[in-house]
């Protein structure tokens, strides 16, 4: 490389700013330079050939080139020394790179080299979507796009780090200023430019990154846990006539309200084949016997797979699948047969269960057809999640399995609208991938894949948060994929019906509340009133000097214990399922709710924390209906109501590798920490989860 092309080696953050003539680069990097008190580079051509121009008339030629990458990298040079922490250059010899090629077809060979060796730490690409404004030295502004769109695959192509920027000037710096502080945050941390795009890419601030490190290093206080919820201690109980009643009265208000089913399910079904998988890595057919496996491993989950195979709803298309490929299958040995059909289940040519997200997956034979849990859904929507005729369904997926979600929901809803006279109305959303945890190893050490690239897992169902927010509905139903059953839906019915009913009706009281505090019409008198129900009804505890306010910051402070999104949340008889319960807890500024808790929130070392987790009697089967609008018909923004301190670190493993990563506080648990809650304790008929292909032997799973 020539002498006079070579750039001089800083620590000063230089950004480039890139792109056609015309699309604001000048503006904003003296926007930039102003900003942060430093210096910018100006574009050395066009003075250059503003001077030709008036001295004869000439414009720019292929000759031209040379010069003008000479004088620009001087300039560069030149306003670097005098730069304070950061350089803003308003072009770069990719530029001259670009527009030699484009105008000339070639790039003088000494250009090509510099323009691909000088390092930028950013590269801003304008956008086309400010106008075009001529003078003496701009081409034309015919073309537009196609020019951007060859700017734009030159750093692709010479794999150069580059944000766009859109919008106008004030929209364009906000972006900018945001984009070049964190970039320098993120290297005084010591990632490099490709790690902070990556991330910005992803869609994650730089300072969640930050505060993902700090917990990583820090850990997550546990909860603080007070007592279990029991009957009558937070937990309500209703007899079957109350159930009817309040069933009654849901669908007497019904029509009046759009009501939605939410329903959680994202990811693929891995954790339900698990001990398939491991029997299929570890077992070699030519060395052993299944029953030698079974007890050496002693796998009593295989054991029973195996005894009852025939029960499962996949069984007769798996048989039918393996005489075609194996001939003389009838004829092989038992332990052939068992494992030639585990084998087909899971493989990605043929079956692929693991693979496939559960809602697709053969749950329930029928006489005279098998369903999914998307069928199921489908049929409980029309049960209880309907108003005027019609429900609407919501299912949050995975970007890779919308479409096989949309070609069963095709076959299935016509089917199920027929059947009811009800129209489904569905609609997908995906997990927000700026939810994302980035991934340490156990010493708290980034982690990163084979091509060096960050590691993100997904934040966990606590994301949702996201999606929930999004809708507007008066009543939302929440239950997970995976809890459906084949028989008694009018159990189930009245039972969803009774929990929308107990929310329909504290719902109205405390909207009466509210609307009688905006009128102003609560007096002393009616203080007492409202704290019996708020302790009462909604197991809200008030603070010990709540008598000393004055009457005008009771009322302030009633308004913000009512003002909130509410949950309706049935709870099961706890009978050993992992997962979490409704327990009292304390926060660390000494305030008591009523929480659902997971078993890894709690400090298990701890003997008081543990007695107190032995002591719960109910069990969370998410089984949930939400009110997320206000007294006024509008909605909660539901992120104002989560409490960021509840969150998780989880640990996984990767290339058999240790890991850990964070997720976000539980959908039903710390993403709701703040909403006003009830819980009502509801019959185990309501709670039939499949977590692993075996649940489908069970009673509620096979036709009675």
């Amino acid at each position: 490389m020539e002498k006079n092309l070579k750039q001089q080696e800083t620590n000063i953050i230089k950004i480039a700013l890139f792109g056609p003539e015309s699309t604001g680069k000048t503006t904003l990097a003296k926007q930039l330079a102003d900003y942060y008190e430093t210096e910018w580079v100006p574009e050395f051509a066009r003075d250059y050939l503003q001077e030709k121009w008036e001295k004869n008339q000439h414009i720019c030629v292929a000759d031209d080139m040379l010069p003008i990458a000479y004088g620009q990298v001087a300039l560069e040079n030149k306003n670097l020394s005098s730069a304070k922490k950061y350089l803003f250059c308003d072009t770069n010899l990719m530029v001259t790179k670009v527009f030699s090629e484009m105008y000339y077809g070639f790039c003088d060979p000494s250009l090509n080299e510099a323009a691909l060796k000088h390092e930028y730490d950013l590269f801003f690409l304008t956008d086309i979507d400010v106008p075009w404004e001529k003078d003496d030295i701009r081409d034309t502004p015919d073309g537009r796009e196609t020019v951007f769109s060859v700017f734009k695959q030159t750093l692709i192509d010479t794999k150069k780090p580059f944000v766009i920027l859109s919008g106008n000037k004030k929209s364009r710096l906000a972006k900018a200023t945001s984009i070049v502080a964190n970039l320098a945050l993120a290297k005084e941390r010591g990632f490099s430019t490709e790690d902070f795009l990556q991330i910005y890419n992803h869609g994650i601030s730089f300072d969640t990154i930050l505060k993902q490190l700090e917990i990583f290093e820090n850990g997550i206080a546990k909860c603080n846990l007070v007592s279990a919820a029991t009957i009558d201690n937070g937990i309500l109980s209703l007899s079957e006539v109350e159930f009817e009643e309040k069933a009654r009265f849901f669908d007497n208000q019904k029509e009046n309200l759009k009501i939605k089913k939410f329903v959680p399910a994202s990811g693929a079904a891995t954790r339900m084949f698990k001990f398939l998988r491991a029997f299929l890595n570890d077992f070699d057919i030519e060395k052993e016997t299944i029953n030698a496996y079974i007890n050496r491993k002693k796998d009593k989950e295989l054991s029973m797979f195996i005894v009852a195979m025939e029960k499962f709803p996949f069984f007769e298309a798996l048989h039918k699948e393996l005489n075609l490929l194996y001939p003389d299958f009838e004829t092989l040995e038992r332990d052939y047969k068992n494992y030639y059909f585990i084998k087909l289940l899971l493989s990605s040519d043929h079956f692929d269960f693991a693979n496939k997200p559960k809602a697709v997956l053969p749950f329930h034979k029928y006489k005279d057809h098998i369903a999914n849990p998307i069928e199921e859904h489908l049929n409980e929507c029309f049960h209880y999640a309907s108003s005027n005729q019609v429900s609407n369904l919501h299912f949050t997926v995975t970007e890779a399995h919308q479409q096989l979600f949309e070609k069963e929901v095709e076959i299935l809803k016509g089917k199920v609208e027929k059947a009811s006279e009800i129209q489904i109305n569905i609609g997908y959303s995906y997990q927000n991938k700026s939810t994302d945890s980035i991934t340490v190893d156990t010493n708290n050490k980034i982690v990163r894949d084979k091509n060096g690239m960050l590691v993100f897992r997904p934040g966990g169902h606590g994301a949702l948060i996201e999606n929930l927010n999004k809708l507007n509905s008066d009543i939302i139903f929440i239950k997970n994929i995976d809890n459906v059953i084949q028989n008694h839906i009018d159990k189930i019915t009245l039972y969803k019906k009774a929990l929308a009913g107990v929310l329909i009706q504290m719902q109205h009281k405390v909207f009466d509340y509210l609307k009688a505090i905006e009128k102003q019409e609560v007096k002393e008198e009616n203080v007492e009133e409202i704290v019996a129900f708020l302790t009462e009804k909604l197991n809200i505890q008030i603070t010990s000097d709540f008598h000393k306010f004055t009457f005008e910051n009771k009322v302030i402070k009633i308004k913000d214990l009512l003002d909130r999104p509410i949950r309706i949340c049935g709870m099961v008889k706890n009978e050993g399922e992992p997962g979490g319960g409704p327990f009292w807890i304390m926060n660390d500024q000494g305030k008591i709710s009523l929480q659902i808790v997971e078993a890894s929130q709690v400090d298990s070392s701890n003997k008081k924390q543990r007695a107190i987790m032995g002591e719960a009697t109910h069990f969370n089967p998410v089984d949930l209906v939400c009110g997320i609008k206000n007294y006024k018909n509008k909605k909660f923004d539901l992120l104002q109501f989560v409490d960021q301190k509840a969150g998780f670190i989880v640990e996984k493993s990767i290339e058999g590798k240790a890991v850990k990563s964070y997720e976000l506080p539980g959908l039903w648990n710390g993403a709701m920490a703040n909403w006003l809650t009830i819980f009502v304790a509801v019959p185990l008929i309501t709670f039939n989860p499949v977590k692993t292909v075996n649940d489908l032997l069970k009673a509620p799973h096979q036709l009675q």
